[in-house]
């Protein structure tokens, strides 16, 4: 089963669990039914196993191209040697497929009883996640893609809670999350990727624009995340206050400005990058902890 949960990324994706969950409990201001949360964390599981694991699938022989000098030291929360099963032959093609088709497809059945809806979602994550990985050597604007990948678990978190939620006040959750994933997520792993991707020449951010305006970008979208997440009390029943706001910007200048600072100040590639993702990768966690406990007391 290592192979299988190296495949998904399943201890990235158990952190990324954090983002739907600290969106609905935000829209909801309460918890929801039992039955309500037990059938989320297992679609959002399964939906977040599927997905990881389609991006080695589409992707698998570009890997294998990237990483046949080696594969480089990952980050902490997925640093296992078992990382890219599939470019490393550890792991058959269609055992990869079968077991994304199987979780694809609790997702769905999963989507579907907690609101239809979410199906095109998830439909909609699945294909923007191809066109994701296609564009590897086409553009490095492929980043935006990944922004709104990342952003349909806290989207569809929504629509689990709110079956007519306020498009502005979704469109609030989208913007945050999206600028999170460029700064904290996909900037720093392609920065990371250097060695790898010169390889197979990908179109990356720090390959193409360099890593002062790569250091950049994470500066300004991690700032942008922050300063976003201060108004995410506008989409809550609840009146989170500036207590609230000021734990909020705690956990963003912790978790992402200061090693985003530390990133663009030393202008380094790998471990700094490293580090910033794995920072970046526990604050949907802390987020989620904040809001139980103002929902709490």
């Amino acid at each position: 089963m290592k192979r299988f949960f190296a495949l998904s990324r399943t201890t990235h994706g158990v952190l990324d669990l954090a983002l739907p969950g600290f969106v609905a409990l935000l829209w909801l201001g309460e918890f929801p039914p039992i039955l309500t949360i037990a059938l989320s964390l297992f679609t959002a599981f399964a939906a977040y196993t599927a997905i990881y694991a389609l991006n080695d699938l589409v992707g698998i022989a570009v890997d294998r191209e990237k990483f046949a000098g080696g594969i480089n030291a990952g980050y902490s929360v997925e640093a296992s040697d078992l990382r890219y099963p599939l470019a490393q032959n550890a792991l058959s093609y269609n055992k990869g497929l079968l077991w994304f088709g199987g979780w694809f497809a609790v997702a769905l059945i999963g989507a579907y009883f907690l609101n239809p809806f979410i199906i095109v979602i998830l439909l909609a994550a699945a294909l923007l996640e191809i066109i994701y990985v296609l564009l590897l050597k086409v553009t490095y604007l492929r980043t935006f893609v990944s922004g709104l990948v990342k952003s349909s678990g806290p989207i569809a978190a929504i629509y689990v809670v709110d079956n007519n939620p306020p498009i502005p006040l979704v469109l609030l959750i989208l913007a945050w999350v999206f600028v999170w994933e460029i700064g904290g997520q996909n900037v720093p792993a392609d920065w990371n990727d250097t060695a790898e991707d010169k390889r197979v020449n990908a179109r990356t951010i720090p390959l193409q624009l360099g890593t002062q305006t790569a250091g950049i970008i994470v500066l300004i979208t991690l700032s942008l995340t922050v300063l976003l997440s201060l108004f995410l009390p506008l989409a809550s029943p609840l009146n989170l206050g500036w207590p609230y706001r000021l734990a909020s910007a705690a956990a963003g200048a912790f978790l992402l400005l200061k090693p985003g600072y530390d990133l663009y100040r030393q202008q380094t590639e790998g471990r700094m990058a490293a580090k910033l993702f794995d920072n970046a990768s526990f604050y949907p966690m802390a987020q989620l902890a904040i809001i139980t406990v103002f929902v709490l007391i």
